[in-house]
């Protein structure tokens, strides 16, 4: 397991994880690029959820030569992953490929970058939600490759712990994260854990995350 404790969060230490991120954090990496590295990022990351917090059982098989004793991966069945619209698509594309019967969700919010930061905050307007049912056998991953001052996924999880306020597991999974989005997060929802790829130094006066991946939505989708 390639998972470690880091305070605040759980780090995601894979190597091809690492490489991966270094590679579209580049500025020269293009849409393409761009959107393929976070497809990878949400499948590893996938993989590493699955090693390092869901259990196995014991099961009997029957090969082409005799009967043996195999392991299967509990709870598959069981996942719900929430897209937070619009940065987190490719990297729930890559969490599907280690969840393919997973229950999706979607839920759009974005931050009022005219409002500005207060408090380290911005105001956060949700304009569209869509949620499967959620039920306490449930390992729920909410996904967003970018966790900037944690305004957002405050939000978001206060729609998904409503709909279902003790899941079996309740992850945010972030690529990049912000010290002050970590504890903010932590501190309002203390039964999620928090894992990423990379706790990065610090938010700029204008709330990015620095060194950052710039804006993930504008370089996946090619907009401005």
């Amino acid at each position: 397991m390639t998972i470690e404790e880091r305070g605040d969060a759980h780090l995601i230490t894979h190597a091809l994880a690492k490489d991966t991120l270094s590679k579209i954090r580049d500025a020269e990496t293009e849409q393409v690029g761009f959107r393929k590295g976070l497809v990878k990022l949400g499948r590893i990351s996938g993989y590493e959820i699955i090693d390092g917090a869901m259990d196995t059982e014991y099961v009997s098989i029957e090969t082409p030569l005799t009967e043996t004793t195999g392991e299967r991966v509990k709870g598959l069945d069981d996942v719900v992953i929430v897209n937070v619209l619009r940065a987190a698509t490719p990297f729930v594309e890559g969490l599907l490929k280690a969840f393919p019967r997973a229950k999706q969700g979607v839920i759009s919010a974005g931050r009022d970058e005219e409002a500005g930061m207060d408090d380290g905050q911005f105001p956060i307007t949700i304009d569209y939600i869509k949620l499967p049912e959620i039920t306490e056998d449930d390992t729920v991953i909410v996904a967003d490759p970018m966790l900037a001052t944690g305004s957002t996924m405050c939000a978001v999880l206060e729609e998904v712990v409503a709909e279902q306020p003790n899941p079996e597991n309740l992850f945010v999974l972030s690529a990049v994260s912000a010290p002050d989005g970590l504890i903010r997060v932590g501190d309002a929802f203390p039964e999620a854990d928090l894992l990423t790829v990379s706790i990065d130094d610090r938010l700029d006066d204008d709330g990015f995350i620095v060194p950052g991946l710039g804006d993930a939505g504008d370089r996946a989708f090619r907009t401005q």
